[in-house]
């Protein structure tokens, strides 16, 4: 089949699926009318909503066509597992967070952050 197909599918879909949301209204208002008290949608109702429904669904995702790859997934699954732990950011101890407290003393000498913190 056609995509031209599958876009006729889903169009004739939505209006199927429109159709039985404004026939269950129509019924609704019947019973108001009439007196009569709401206990479950007509079969044939039902039966237009869940077809519909499945027949959107169906047409919409071969509209889509293929699913593919995302291309981050394949470029990580050619790095190590050590390098993809790697995060040179969470490296440094030096941030904003001196700023809420007042008895904060900068580190000095040689050493870097990493050493100061044993």
């Amino acid at each position: 089949m056609g995509s031209s197909v599958h876009k006729i599918i889903v169009i004739v879909g939505f209006i199927s699926l429109f159709h039985s949301a404004f026939s269950a209204a129509q019924h609704r208002s019947y019973l108001r009318i009439t007196s009569q008290e709401f206990t479950r949608l007509p079969l044939d109702i039902v039966v237009q909503a869940v077809t519909s429904l499945f027949a959107v669904m169906w047409g919409v995702l071969n509209v889509a066509g293929n699913l593919r790859e995302i291309p981050a997934a394949a470029e990580l699954n050619s790095v190590k597992w050590e390098t993809q732990m790697n995060l040179p950011s969470f490296y440094i101890f030096n941030h904003r967070g001196r700023a809420l407290v007042s008895t904060y003393v900068p580190s000095t000498g040689g050493k870097t952050d990493l050493e100061n913190v044993e």
